[in-house]
């Protein structure tokens, strides 16, 4: 909804990304009819041990012994290659995600290009707070800085946006940013702005639905301002 971080350097192509299902079966059986019971019982046992050991996508190479790891404890549905200023709100994205239906990683990509969780964020175009909300969504009386007013609106709009998108993603995040009516027009006619934070948004976003770590688009974003951004959201948690 606000004005995008970043520099006007020319960006890479939007690539598309599809979550891939890394689930894998196996056919391999054995039939237990030539094995004593004691010997199918401590078979089973081994079996149980070696499937409580086999580690998902997210935990695949070991990151997760890292700082994140017990945020990914705390929220399994949030991915943890977010930056640790976006996941001090685990609960309230989890919580937010449940009463709007939202993907939670979906709501802390959004939090994580327009504040990196900064609930005090503002914007040379007069958006506030965690998910950079313009003034003219809030009613009357309402606390834009507030955390759960914040993202009753800036979710609200970001379903909103969602919907009119048909379920994808990278046109919401074009709608999110430049406005509804703009998932209806050619992307030839989008701002720059909303260009870039499409690029920013589906890159993070697809990153965290394959089961990634961490994200090069990410890396690549806090390179061109987002650093500083969370710099500051750091400062006011």
């Amino acid at each position: 909804m606000s004005d995008y971080y970043g520099d006007e350097d020319d960006y890479p192509e939007e690539e598309y990304w599809e979550a891939a299902d890394e689930s894998e079966t196996g056919n391999g059986c054995l039939s237990i009819f030539f094995f004593p019971p004691l010997v199918v019982l401590i078979s089973g046992i081994f079996m149980a041990i070696f499937l409580w050991g086999i580690k998902t996508p997210a935990q695949a190479d070991g990151e997760l012994a890292g700082p994140y790891a017990e945020e990914y404890a705390n929220h399994p549905g949030l991915s943890p290659l977010f930056t640790p200023e976006v996941q001090f709100w685990g609960d309230q994205i989890m919580l937010w995600a449940s009463q709007t239906g939202l993907d939670p990683n979906l709501i802390a990509t959004v939090m994580q290009i327009e504040s990196c969780g900064d609930p005090r964020a503002t914007s040379g175009a007069g958006a506030m707070g965690l998910f950079q909300v313009m003034p003219y969504h809030f009613e009357s009386g309402e606390n834009p800085y507030l955390p759960d007013t914040n993202a009753l609106r800036g979710l609200g709009y970001l379903k909103q946006s969602l919907g009119s998108a048909n379920g994808d993603a990278r046109l919401a995040f074009a709608g999110y940013n430049g406005g509804i009516s703009v998932i209806a027009k050619a992307e030839s006619s989008w701002a720059a702005e909303t260009v870039r934070y499409v690029y920013w948004g589906s890159g993070i976003y697809a990153n965290a639905l394959q089961g990634a770590t961490r994200s090069d688009r990410l890396d690549e974003w806090l390179g061109h301002g987002g650093a500083s951004l969370c710099a500051q959201a750091a400062t006011r948690q």
